[in-house]
């Protein structure tokens, strides 16, 4: 009996010891996760984020590739306020060298600047050998925004869109490569967007006057950016149309044009290249779909 009842207290500590240490109670549970929380992502932002990193790969690809035969490129961006252009320089220079990279977003001209031939304040920004250098707005300030602000005057925009073409053709054939990209949003997605800007205070410095009066003189812009892809539409310079009420979608399918038409060392295949064709337009295409609406100015492409 006293055998018996002697393995059967053993017993019952062995239990005790192996619950207390193996077995965790609903409060250590509780204080393990207490600095967890649950996030719900929908599947299109996980397939977003997937697609822009490995997107981003290939960017550091042809980077290396720029820098090791020394290449040159300028890339553009245009477009209406809000419309998409400063997140998608974000997202193509966010991993990259910023040695090798360079992002020019100048402000209005100064007293001294205002006396030079209009493109030397920009040559200063082109690139040197190994270099990518992308404009946050360009010398195309003189073919919208000047004009319609009454920043410059009809002369001075007249020849503008007439030397513009040259200008960048002796780009080109010195070797640099230009990208022109023009991000078209619509005017019901750029009034939401300004909303957006006027409510959060970390985007309210976005806003400036000439953003706030940019819904009233929307028909305005529209004319302007007839006249620009227009007269400045050329087979060795084109323009590259970028749909942008969505930004995500722009943002990934503007890289992709980008690299699509790069050779580079270790590319991935074209066809996870090919940009979608309802975003990417080309500068020939928007002539003629602008062209339908002239008489319909509200529903004008943006």
């Amino acid at each position: 009996m006293t055998e018996n009842k002697s393995k059967s207290t053993t017993s019952k500590k062995i239990a005790g010891s192996n619950s207390s240490k193996n077995i965790p109670s609903e409060n250590s549970t509780i204080k393990k996760n207490q600095n967890r929380v649950s996030v719900l992502v929908k599947k299109k932002t996980l397939k977003y984020k997937e697609t822009l990193h490995k997107l981003q790969i290939e960017l550091l690809k042809l980077q290396n590739h720029v820098k090791t035969k020394g290449l040159r490129i300028v890339m553009l961006f245009e477009g209406r306020d809000a419309a998409g252009k400063g997140g998608t320089i974000k997202r193509i220079t966010e991993y990259i060298n910023p040695r090798g990279a360079r992002v020019v977003a100048l402000e209005k001209p100064s007293d001294r600047e205002r006396t030079q031939w209009y493109f030397q304040r920009y040559t200063a920004h082109l690139p040197m050998e190994g270099e990518i250098v992308l404009f946050d707005r360009s010398w195309y300030n003189r073919a919208m925004v000047e004009p319609v602000m009454g920043f410059c005057n009809d002369e001075q925009n007249k020849r503008f869109l007439k030397y513009a073409p040259m200008f960048e053709r002796m780009i080109v054939k010195e070797g640099i490569i230009l990208f022109k990209f023009y991000f078209s949003v619509t005017k019901k997605e750029q009034l939401k967007r300004f909303k957006s800007r006027q409510d959060d205070p970390l985007k309210q410095y976005k806003i400036s006057p000439v953003d706030l009066q940019a819904q009233e003189l929307w028909n305005h812009y529209s004319i302007r950016k007839f006249e620009m892809v227009t007269e400045t539409n050329r087979t060795l310079t084109p323009w590259t149309i970028v749909r942008s009420d969505n930004k995500k979608s722009a943002r990934i399918n503007c890289i992709k044009h980008i690299l699509y038409n790069l050779d580079y060392k270790e590319k991935i295949s074209k066809t996870e290249l090919k940009p979608d064709p309802n975003i990417i337009i080309s500068g020939i295409d928007e002539i003629s779909i602008m062209e339908k609406y002239l008489m319909d100015p509200d529903n004008f492409p943006g």
